[in-house]
């Protein structure tokens, strides 16, 4: 039962997701492509994982933050992709509202952990290439599990600010959500009440979230950028260089599609474009990561040759 009489309103109980499409041949075809994503986005970054836990030369800080950045993004993919594999193959796809609500909050706490992640990353970058003799005390064990409990509590307060906008909107008999998941700008189109408050709560939420994080990444780049040309010697120039450019590259595809979603004006593009910008951002690149890092670092590459032989020796 969809709704319920409450009073003078009619409260929703459940929420239905039209998804991406209504055609059943392109549901099918949907299907298999995004449940082949989502398996090599577990199984991927899983092994970015157990190879930074086995690997004894990965036992570095920028390491550290990567096995939390693949756990994060588990977290971002899982929070909506299996639901989503379940419209492809039913009817009509309902979610409860508390169901609705959980899946809201997990999506902003695992995309709020990994700007401040990504921050932390740049930040080691830094630390590592700008002052590299200081680099051992700056960046201890200490210093990192600091920066990323801070991480997780700045995605925390970000999910709070999501669930208590939720929680608060009214819904009173529109339940369809033109969405693959319990987006909060499709949600606030149904609501029934003023949500001018909530919207601004959001939108101060998720723009502090963007801005102190891009920050950070931009100070640190800024940095890094000037230490780099005042290097005398190429080789340590690209030496320097190649340890960034998995970073920067998994900053600009997640930055590039956070800022499309939650920067741009809503006018300016159409809820469609949104749904495909949103399946990139929460699909497409927690799959992408592994593959960056895995292809262009040197260290996790010679550390699986290793581990391979090791097994294959054995």
């Amino acid at each position: 039962m969809a709704l319920l009489k409450d009073g003078n309103h009619t409260a929703v109980t459940e929420f239905i997701l039209l998804g991406l499409t209504d055609d059943p041949v392109l549901k099918v075809v949907l299907f298999i492509i995004i449940l082949c994503i989502y398996l090599v986005t577990v199984s991927g970054n899983l092994s970015t994982i157990l190879l930074i836990i086995v690997s004894s030369q990965l036992h570095h800080p920028m390491y550290f933050f990567l096995s939390h950045l693949a756990t994060v993004d588990i977290g971002i993919s899982s929070s909506v992709t299996p639901n989503m594999l379940v419209n492809f193959l039913v009817k009509q796809n309902t979610i409860p509202y508390i169901g609705c609500g959980i899946q809201l909050s997990s999506a902003a706490f695992f995309g709020a952990s990994e700007c401040f992640l990504l921050a932390a990353m740049a930040y080691d970058r830094f630390m590592a290439i700008c002052n590299p003799l200081l680099y051992s005390t700056k960046m201890s064990s200490k210093v990192c599990i600091q920066l990323v409990l801070g991480s997780y509590i700045g995605g925390f307060l970000n999910s709070s600010s999501f669930i208590f906008s939720f929680f608060s909107l009214l819904f009173c008999e529109q339940n369809r959500v033109n969405d693959f998941f319990c987006d909060f700008a499709p949600l606030v189109e149904l609501s029934c009440s003023d949500v001018s408050v909530y919207v601004v709560i959001i939108s101060f939420s998720a723009g502090s979230v963007t801005m102190v994080t891009v920050f950070v990444i931009a100070i640190s780049y800024i940095y890094i950028l000037i230490t780099i040309l005042k290097m005398h010697s190429t080789e340590g120039r690209h030496k320097a260089f190649s340890t960034c450019t998995s970073h920067l590259t998994a900053v600009t595809l997640y930055y590039g599609t956070v800022t499309f979603i939650y920067v741009m004006p809503k006018s300016s593009y159409s809820m469609n474009q949104n749904k495909v910008v949103s399946v990139f951002y929460m699909i497409v690149v927690p799959m992408l990561n592994p593959l960056i890092y895995s292809l262009k670092n040197n260290e996790i590459k010679g550390a699986l040759k290793r581990q391979l032989s090791k097994k294959i020796l054995s």
